[in-house]
């Protein structure tokens, strides 16, 4: 079927630079797809978190920080992660396609594989696990589907990261969730506790190699819940019982490396890997090419002789689908009690008796059968101090009293409570407004109270919740200023308003409280917002000269403009009369524009007809126009003439001369 047409992921382009091209697998965490790095124009690996995943923030954080781990991981034998984000909804990794199939695919095809196609297959897998180890990552999930065998041979351990990456989302021992994984091959203390390091991958790549030996894992059931149960209570069989023939040193390194103790284990992939070159090297096994799966199992192959090589029809397969959540309850305490009374207890054989001290074989050589004798007197001695511990556990040491933690230092703490026996599993930190930074807050299990288990909630206090907002939000937009703060800073925000001569209308001038205080959550904090230029208030230019005038508004930030000239006699010509807008109407806003007229000089008026008019009647008319009257009687009262003519137009207070005469 077309996987463009039913998956609607291909052809996606993410981040602008990987096309989806082909989807390889699907699992119920993630999809696998074949992309194309449109940069760099080489395939790639995609791999896209299944949709609750991606919606869980806890998750999606937690998977960033342990894809960088994984990332920064380089090395032959793993592989590679190149880039990790979010786009369109998807959260991904970008990784190295491998071509070739999975070590599922080759036992599914193949059975089981020899001693030394087991051996070459495993080495480098220890390899890749031995650099994970050393830059302390932790794999989690060490199983056949996630170890891939290229078609040039070259082996590869996938999804570094990922499996604690699951885990790490809250859905784990502490919270009472559910523990991620393929029960198959997850290690007892990770059953029963939800806790892992670099030993319980070592019970993983002992539970593969036993798979690759004899063709199926060790336990098998049809719920996972049976097959947990075995991993907690039986040691893992030799391979030898399946397959006949099978060396006893295989057999030995199988059950070292699956001890149900972590402290019996070899401490890391590194150790495992010095065990298994010490086995090749007693055995005389030549290196093989690793298989691939391209042909057939040679003749030599080696096949049981009473079982077959599949899964039984009632048992299903532990790493089939619907074996990869197992539930979980929580306890008082906050642990998870995965099945009822999953202690470790005395190791013991599949019929519950206790093995007793390895005999020589024959034709054993005779160092070997030294090491084997010192390797007896070391388990009888080992044997009798874990069943004297178990005495003590089972009796008065399984219960221990939590210290008083709190208002301590984290670093005395936590050493207080290691003293005790109890490990600090997790240290949380959280925010106080009255324990400072540093110092323990409280305990779970609370101080004082006795617990069966050793791990202890301790929370640390991060100090007092204060967040700042950074000067140089300053002088930016207000609507770019509220989405960086709504982002990264939990306060409320609102918005005030000013003038500001130096910054544009919409740019924020400052806040309040200032910028850089330290602030407590959801406090208020006013933006304030440039208005532009505050409004400048208009001068009295009247009676300067036009040059002056101008000079003086332009220097407050006017535009001027001179209006056509006008006439008075309050201001002497040449000199400006008026302003619009007036001084008197107060402050305008900055840049306005300011007209001003000059004067051209006095009034002008229209010289009235006095003529045959009495001479009192004449000098109120003209006076009333505004002219002066100067009067010549000869002989009479009446008005003979007048200078200037009626209707001559002069400036206002120009005498008038009448004469007076006979009418």
């Amino acid at each position: 079927m077309d996987t463009a047409v039913t998956d609607p992921v291909v052809g996606l382009v993410l981040e602008g630079r990987y096309r989806l091209e082909e989807r390889l697998a699907r699992g119920g965490m993630s999809t696998v797809y074949a992309a194309t790095d449109l940069r760099l124009h080489r395939t790639v690996a995609v791999k896209v978190m299944a949709e609750h995943l991606a919606h869980d923030p806890t998750f999606v954080d937690r998977f960033t920080r342990e894809a960088r781990a994984a990332a920064m991981l380089s090395h032959v034998n793993v592989v590679s992660v190149s880039d990790q984000g979010s786009d369109q909804g998807l959260v991904f990794l970008v990784m190295e396609l491998v071509r070739g199939r999975t070590l599922r695919d080759l036992l599914s095809a193949r059975g089981r594989l020899t001693v030394a196609e087991a051996l070459a297959v495993l080495e480098p897998v220890l390899a890749g696990l031995t650099a994970a180890h050393r830059a302390g990552i932790v794999h989690r999930d060490i199983k056949p589907e996630n170890v891939l065998i290229g078609v040039d041979g070259v082996v590869k351990v996938a999804d570094f990261g990922l499996a604690r990456a699951v885990v790490g989302t809250g859905q784990t021992s502490q919270t009472g969730g559910v523990l991620i994984g393929t029960v198959a091959y997850l290690s007892p203390e990770q059953l029963e506790r939800g806790r892992a390091d670099a030993r319980s991958d070592i019970y993983a790549a002992g539970i593969v190699l036993y798979e690759m030996l004899t063709g199926h894992p060790p336990f098998g059931g049809d719920t996972p819940l049976a097959v947990a149960y075995q991993h907690v209570h039986h040691d893992v069989p030799a391979p030898s019982a399946e397959v006949p023939g099978l060396p006893w040193q295989v057999d030995e390194l199988v059950a070292r490396t699956t001890r149900r103790d972590p402290a019996g284990r070899p401490i890391d992939a590194g150790a495992f890997l010095a065990e298994l070159a010490d086995v090749r090297k007693d055995l005389g096994i030549e290196p093989v090419p690793v298989p691939t799966g391209q042909g057939s199992a040679r003749p030599d192959t080696l096949r049981p002789t009473n079982r077959p090589t599949r899964p039984r029809p009632h048992d299903r397969h532990p790493s089939a689908p619907g074996t990869e959540v197992l539930a979980g309850r929580a306890s008082r305490g906050g642990r998870t009690s995965m099945l009822p009374g999953m202690g470790a207890g005395p190791t013991t054989d599949v019929h519950g008796r206790r093995p007793g001290p390895a005999r020589p074989r024959p034709g054993v050589p005779d160092h070997v059968r030294r090491r084997r004798t010192r390797l007896a007197v070391a388990i009888v001695l080992l044997l009798a101090i874990t069943i004297g511990a178990v005495g003590w556990w089972l009796g008065e040491g399984r219960w221990a009293a939590v210290p008083s933690l709190a208002g301590k230092e984290e670093t005395s703490a936590i050493d207080l409570l290691q003293s005790a026996g109890l490990d600090p599993d997790p240290v949380v930190a959280e925010w106080s407004e009255t324990v400072p930074e540093g110092v323990v807050i409280a305990t779970e299990p609370a101080s004082g109270e006795f617990i069966r288990g050793t791990d202890v909630r301790v929370v640390v206090s991060k100090g007092a919740e204060r967040y700042t907002i950074a000067p140089e939000l300053v002088g930016r937009p207000i609507d770019e200023v509220e989405a960086a703060i709504q982002q990264d800073v939990p306060v409320q925000l609102a918005r005030g308003e000013d003038y500001d001569d130096d910054l544009a209308p919409g740019l924020v001038v400052r806040f309040d409280p200032p910028a850089g205080t330290e602030l407590k959550r959801d406090q208020v904090v006013t933006a304030v917002v440039s208005q532009g230029r505050a409004p400048v208030a208009v001068p009295d230019v009247t009676g300067q000269t036009p040059d002056q005038a101008t000079s003086n508004l332009q220097g407050l930030g006017f535009t001027v403009e001179r209006i056509e000239d006008g006439r008075s006699d309050q201001v002497d010509v040449g000199e400006v009369m008026a302003v619009d807008p007036a001084p008197a109407a107060g402050p305008v806003p900055y840049g306005s524009t300011v007209r001003i007229q000059v004067s051209a000089g006095v009034p002008l008026v229209t010289v009235p007809d006095v003529v045959g008019k009495t001479g009192d009647e004449a000098a109120t008319i003209l006076q009333a126009a505004g002219l002066q009257v100067e009067a010549t009687r000869f002989f009479g009262n009446n008005v003979l003439r007048q200078s200037p003519a009626a209707g001559e137009t002069v400036e206002r207070g120009t005498p008038v001369t009448i004469l007076l005469s006979f009418g």
